[in-house]
Formats: structure tokens, C-alpha cells, sequence
């Protein structure tokens, strides 16, 4: 049965082997790319028929061009039925059939878990589950719970990534420090 992870860690373990991503998005996208330039074969499952209009602007050339070159295999409007040995079962206009895999990441989609959030006190907005927090400081509504990356997207964790997000931690810092933060900068 190939190992099935929801997390994307790192490439190395699967070089010379088939590698089935699931997901259309950054980080199907992202993963799929990683896994190809490490040596792994890969085959990108999504059931929509073209790849999610999010991705970044400086990825989506580069996966586009491993699929149009067949360095990545990409099956658009298709379905994973089931998982087995060796073999994840796809479904689209060509039938039911198998996909060789010793590792599926399903990378469908991500968000916080809001429940978490509000049982911490945090106010989230009805609508986009953007949680209440001051802009500059990171802080939230509950005094000493800061919040960082996706969390703070609520729905729309698309909108921040490792290229924005990097800064909420240098806020945080410069609001727990009294704006010394730049202490921690070397």
C-alpha cells in the first residue's frame, strides 16, 4: 500500500520512484516540481481541468512547462477512486485505471482549524474566518495569543505564503520586545 501523507516534508526518499500528488493548487504544484527536480516520477491528479488560478505567478510556467514537456505527468478532470498496493486508481474521460505509486500526497486544500481558534477566545469573522487581530502586532482579541501565517487568511489561506508570511514573526517579536526586534536579526 503506498504511504499516504496530507504534508509534503521533502523530496529525497523517492528518487527513482513513482510519486502520485494530488491537488491543483501551490502546494501540488510546489510539491510536484520539488519531487520531478529530485529524480522522482511524478503524476499530478486534479479533478478540475486545468490548474487553480492561485498559483503563484512565478510557479505556474514552471509547472506548466514540466507538464507540456512530459516531465510531469499531469491528469486533469480526474478522480481517485481508490489506493492499493502499488497503485493509486484514477477515474476520468479514459475509464478506471491505475497509477503506479509508492507514496500519495494529497495536497487538497488547507485550512486552520477554526474551532481551535475559538475555543482560545479568538473572534473570527462569520464570513471569512479571518480571526480579529491588530494589523501591526499580530496580536489577537485574546491579550498574549499572537497569530502567523495561514491562520491569519481565515478561508483564504492562499493569500499568504512563505514570501509574506516571513515578516509576521518580526512583528511579533518587535511587539513582545517593545520593538527591539531588530536584536534578533543577525
Amino acid at each position: 500500500m503506498p504511504h499516504v501523507s496530507h504534508y509534503y516534508s521533502e523530496p529525497h526518499p523517492f528518487w527513482q520512484q513513482d510519486v502520485v500528488v494530488i491537488g491543483g493548487k501551490n502546494s501540488a504544484a510546489e510539491a510536484a516540481l520539488d519531487l520531478y527536480r529530485s529524480g522522482a516520477r511524478v503524476t499530478l491528479v486534479h479533478r478540475r481541468a486545468e490548474l487553480g488560478s492561485t498559483i503563484k505567478y512565478w510557479v505556474r510556467p514552471d509547472i506548466e512547462n514540466r507538464i507540456k514537456a512530459g516531465q510531469i505527468r499531469a491528469l486533469f478532470e480526474t478522480k481517485v477512486k481508490r489506493i492499493e498496493a502499488g497503485h493509486v486508481w484514477v477515474s476520468n474521460h479514459a475509464g478506471e485505471y491505475s497509477v503506479p505509486a509508492v507514496q500519495v500526497f494529497a495536497l487538497t486544500g488547507y485550512h486552520p482549524d477554526f474551532e481551535f481558534l475559538r475555543s482560545l477566545g479568538i473572534s473570527l469573522d462569520p464570513s471569512t474566518n479571518k480571526p480579529t487581530m491588530h494589523p501591526q502586532t499580530h496580536e489577537s482579541n485574546v491579550p498574549g495569543i499572537f497569530l502567523a501565517g495561514v491562520v491569519i487568511g481565515g478561508n483564504h489561506t492562499s493569500e499568504i505564503f512563505i514570501e509574506n508570511g516571513r515578516f509576521h514573526g518580526k512583528q511579533i517579536a518587535a511587539a513582545l520586545t517593545g520593538g527591539q526586534a531588530h536584536l534578533l536579526e543577525s
